[in-house]
């Protein structure tokens, strides 16, 4: 089979198109064979790290999406020809899904159901799950993500042109949220928009705090936050009694410094949100309403739907990662043969 390892650390040049033999499942683990693979910020990131003690490669990717072939002892023979989508696949796991055939276990397939298209399978994984992890970890919150959870709630969504913040929004909005978006250009207005934020700030042209707080006059309960050290001041000014401020990303050099005065009278929370080390009843809950949405129609990709796709070929997966790392606005996937 056709596969993308790297066996070092540095950047895209060090991932390699290899033939390697079709790997049989184990106890627990399912064989998918692979048909769109997704590419994250933290693959390209764990790229440019040494390899764990004792591996000497890597498939990378923890995001795909396509057909059970094959199961191992322990797993229901039923699932054979389930259509699926993957998430984790490379967490403390040497597999991960920029191959024809990757193994995973069980539970880390997901039925994917006929109507919903396999590149949008392999666009959920981390930023659905991420998404849902900071929708879902304010105080009094209902812990899951299904219509009318979030009623009477206001979510703001730093970045809603991106991976995370696209599904933020759709998922926030699917729950019954007053969904607020914060861009940097029209055309990311657009997108945030097409993913269906009700109202979007354009904080290089609009004074954020007045807008946002113009909308919201209360304040907004839900901040998800790509850019925790920028954005602090802000998401302060519009925070409401009681929010919660989930952080998923920043610079690699990023300090987040708290207003301590202003952040306590409004008993404000900052929460970090690692959707790898996320608890795993929390992770599981993800798992079962991300994979709902998909059912209702709740969650799409393309344009139409705010989220631009940019696909690559198996073998251009060093550019799809150079895409990535420039930071092209949007959904990278690789389109395994």
């Amino acid at each position: 089979m056709k596969s993308v390892i790297r066996t070092a650390a540095g950047g895209p040049e060090v991932l390699q198109l290899v033939e390697r033999p079709v790997p049989e499942p184990g106890r627990g683990e399912v064989r998918v064979r692979v048909h769109v693979s997704g590419v994250n910020p933290t693959d390209w990131r764990s790229r440019r790290r040494p390899l764990p003690p004792g591996v000497t490669e890597q498939v990378p990717h923890q995001d795909g999406a396509g057909v059970i072939d094959a199961v191992g002892p322990g797993v229901e023979p039923t699932r054979v020809g389930e259509r699926v989508w993957i998430w984790e696949a490379a967490w403390q796991r040497p597999w991960g899904t920029a191959q024809q055939y990757t193994l995973v276990p069980d539970r880390h397939a997901v039925a994917l159901p006929d109507h919903a298209p396999f590149h949008l399978g392999a666009a959920l994984g981390i930023p659905a799950l991420t998404a849902h992890r900071a929708l879902t970890v304010h105080d009094g919150g209902p812990g899951r993500i299904a219509p009318g959870t979030l009623r009477g709630a206001t979510v703001l969504v730093a970045g809603g042109a991106g991976a995370v913040g696209n599904a933020a929004v759709q998922l926030a909005r699917w729950a019954g949220a007053q969904v607020i978006s914060t861009v940097s250009s029209p055309t990311k207005a657009a997108l945030a928009r097409a993913a269906g934020a009700h109202q979007v700030v354009d904080y290089r042209t609009q004074d954020a705090v007045t807008e946002i707080r113009a909308l919201a006059p209360e304040g907004v309960d839900i901040v998800v936050e790509v850019a925790p050290g920028t954005n602090a001041a802000l998401d302060v000014a519009v925070a409401a009694p009681g929010a919660v401020v989930a952080y998923y990303s920043g610079g690699e050099d990023e300090r987040l410094t708290v207003p301590v005065l202003s952040s306590l009278p409004a008993n404000l929370r900052w929460q970090g949100v690692f959707v790898y080390t996320v608890p795993a009843a929390a992770k599981q809950q993800a798992v079962t309403d991300v994979a709902a949405a998909v059912d209702a129609g709740a969650l799409r990709v393309g344009e139409e739907a705010g989220l631009a796709l940019h696909r690559f070929p198996l073998e251009r997966t060093a550019d799809a990662h150079a895409a990535l790392e420039r930071g092209v606005v949007g959904r990278v996937l690789i389109d395994v043969p």
